[in-house]
């Protein structure tokens, strides 16, 4: 593996690792197939992510009702949040992947590129505790905490979706895997959007958030045609 210098990454996060095999690993895909990869990081760091997300909008905005807290911690914490925050620190330059991966573009995928900005955090926290890792969150997400906390933020689909239905009186909406594709490196997720016992949209994606996502739009964007139509 080629040495990368991660002194500039290091200096962008606030943070340097005492331990260098750990801050090596986080960014080690499975597919290079190296005998460790990124994946029990980013499952610590997914967790560590969540709860200090978690904690902040709940102290930060005590008037947040358990909705207003569950929208407002997805919005810093989806993909497209996390991808951003990858782009921001060019962490693609460190991902070590395998040929296949790599010449299909793995460094830029989006699922890829939010896996490695979890791995990241979750390195640290066992690098350096908890408060390392809670301190490095909020240095990630700080330019968009204020405009989450103010009550703006990412109306993904899923959350559009789940409003338009919920002043229906709908609630039960559920989105199924009903199929997987391709090596555990390069799954392909395929999703079916299923309300009230019928299914109503499908999406497949790199990652079953991003199918959902997929789905949700699908369905959002036709509940809303029909109802442009009818009024």
């Amino acid at each position: 593996m080629t040495k990368r210098d991660f002194t500039w990454l290091q200096e962008s996060i606030d943070y340097t690792f005492e331990d260098e095999s750990i801050r090596a690993r986080a960014f080690i895909h499975s597919s290079a197939d190296m005998g460790e990869s990124y994946e029990r990081l980013e499952f610590l760091g997914d967790a560590v992510l969540e709860l200090t997300v978690s904690e902040l909008i709940f102290l930060r905005r005590p008037d947040f009702s358990e909705g207003e807290l569950t929208k407002s911690r997805a919005a810093l914490v989806n993909e497209a949040s996390l991808v951003k925050v990858a782009k921001e620190l060019r962490l693609n330059e460190f991902i070590v992947l395998g040929r296949g991966e790599q010449n299909s573009g793995g460094a830029q995928k989006p699922s890829i590129l939010a896996d490695v900005v979890e791995a990241l955090i979750g390195a640290v926290y066992i690098d350096g505790g908890f408060e390392s890792a809670q301190a490095l969150v909020l240095r990630m997400l700080e330019s968009r905490i204020e405009k989450v906390l103010k009550g703006g933020g990412n109306h993904d689909y899923k959350t559009r979706l789940q409003e338009h239905f919920h002043k229906k009186g709908v609630n039960n909406l559920k989105y199924e895997v009903y199929k997987e594709e391709g090596p555990p490196h390069n799954k392909v997720f395929y999703v079916k959007l299923v309300v009230g016992g019928s299914e109503v949209a499908k999406g497949e994606g790199r990652s079953k958030k991003t199918a959902e996502q997929r789905a949700a739009k699908q369905a959002y964007l036709s509940a809303v045609s029909e109802a442009n139509e009818v009024d």
